[in-house]
């Protein structure tokens, strides 16, 4: 749950407020001498770039335009079915 209080008018919570953007730690509450709840600023938010059709023009065309539209020939090779012998019986030594 989330709890807003509207801080303006109230020259005490005011002033906290200013500590906490100053960049200060300041515990809140404590009970039996053990801090309970700190106050600190929160980090800034990363805005992720934007995205630019067309950034990675410089590098050229692709040599295959096609290429993440076939299936991968290593999971093709896979995917073929083997007799389960093969799998389970042990190699004989080429003579």
């Amino acid at each position: 749950m989330t709890i807003k209080v509207d801080i303006n008018g109230h020259d005490a919570l005011s002033e906290l407020a200013a500590h906490i953007d100053a960049g200060e730690d300041l515990v809140l509450l404590t009970r039996d001498g053990q801090t309970v709840a700190v106050a600190h600023r929160p980090e800034p938010k990363v805005a992720q770039g934007d995205r630019i059709p067309g950034v990675w023009a410089h590098l050229g065309p692709m040599d295959d335009p096609d290429l993440f539209l076939r299936p991968d020939p290593e999971f093709a090779e896979l995917a073929e079915s083997h007799d389960e012998d093969e799998f389970y019986r042990p190699l004989t030594p080429k003579e």
